[in-house]
């Protein structure tokens, strides 16, 4: 025969874990907002590469009427010189997507800049550098635009022909 001891430990016990299983939901919670703000920063990164990446291409046209690059593989090796050029050491996914593929901005069928395809809503809402303050305003990841602009062409080109031994900052954090 049970004792009315073990009865209340039993209640205890059950007590105990559903306690744990409320703090482990809440703990999952905090993880994957986490994660999804690792991601969104990983998309910052990425999209501002592959900007940069289409203005070195796009300033270092060989001769004539400059151009945007076809492909994004154009980036990774440029054949349009005797010695293939890299403007961007790697395809990057996009972190938001599943298939990790990128919305490719076209001008006359060529690539101006990258974005994603996504509809969630970014959790970083400000902060942002002055090249990408319209991403204050944004509603959704797709509104997050990476694309060739005039007046980030000098700032870009600087930068880009001073030599480097590291890799480049990321102007998000």
């Amino acid at each position: 025969m049970l004792s009315k001891q073990s009865g209340f430990t039993f209640i205890g016990l059950m007590i105990i874990i559903a306690i744990s299983g409320i703090l482990l939901a809440a703990v999952g919670t905090v993880w994957k907002q986490d994660v999804q703000r690792e991601r969104e920063k990983d998309l910052l990164y990425y999209g501002d590469a592959y900007r940069r990446a289409i203005t070195q291409y796009y300033d270092q046209t060989p001769s004539g009427l400059k151009q945007f690059p076809k492909k994004l593989t154009d980036l990774v090796s440029d054949h349009r010189f005797p010695r293939p050029r890299h403007h961007i050491r790697v395809l990057y996914p996009n972190p938001i997507t599943e298939d990790g593929s990128w919305q490719l901005i076209r001008v006359a069928g060529r690539i101006k800049g990258v974005s994603t395809n996504s509809d969630k809503t970014p959790i970083k809402v400000s902060g942002f550098p002055a090249l990408y303050a319209a991403f204050e305003q944004a509603q959704t990841y797709a509104d997050w635009q990476c694309v060739y602009q005039e007046e980030s062409n000098n700032q870009a080109t600087n930068a880009t022909q001073s030599p480097q031994t590291s890799s480049p900052t990321n102007p998000f954090q």
